[in-house]
């Protein structure tokens, strides 16, 4: 515990044993005090410097992660629709109009599954593209006063996460 933390605020001395208040500390004593409080306060900025650096290096990690993530997904979504899904809406026509159902029928079947996919890999990489945001950054930034609070119109504003929280 650190001497800034255990000191007791200024008031009237306590009375020596004769009555009368003990004697104020001297200027060289006063100055001591004072430089022990600056150099304590020096060390709590440093500490909050070194855990807002902290905070901006997790944030970092965490948006590079879900950035890669992103992109992965994005992967997925592109290689689906472009290689095995046109074998297999070929083969869905075929089968389609051998049954007996018009071309534009069995053409709209594999249409809206093509959709349906391409749907669910979007919502998947805006999931994770928000992770990107950097909010719990500007979140603590907002507090300390280096930037703007935020307002009701700012997207950081209240930060939710889309979907149910699943990974």
């Amino acid at each position: 515990m650190s001497e800034s933390e255990t000191a007791t605020a200024p008031g009237p001395e306590p009375d020596n044993s004769d009555g009368q208040a003990a004697p104020a500390p001297g200027l060289e004593e006063s100055i001591r005090q004072i430089g022990s409080a600056g150099r304590d306060t020096l060390d709590a900025a440093g500490h909050t410097v070194r855990s807002l650096r902290r905070l901006v290096s997790a944030d970092f990690a965490l948006a590079r992660s879900a950035f890669g993530r992103a992109l992965a997904w994005g992967g997925v979504a592109i290689v689906f629709g472009a290689s095995a899904w046109l074998l297999l809406a070929a083969t869905l026509v075929a089968l389609l109009q051998y049954i007996g159902l018009s071309l534009f029928t069995s053409l709209l079947v594999p249409t809206l599954a093509s959709l349906a996919m391409a749907g669910y890999a979007v919502w998947r990489v805006s999931y994770f593209f928000h992770h990107t945001g950097m909010h719990a950054t500007r979140r603590q930034l907002s507090r300390l006063g280096l930037f703007d609070e935020p307002a009701t119109d700012d997207a950081d504003a209240e930060v939710e996460l889309p979907g149910d929280g699943t990974p």
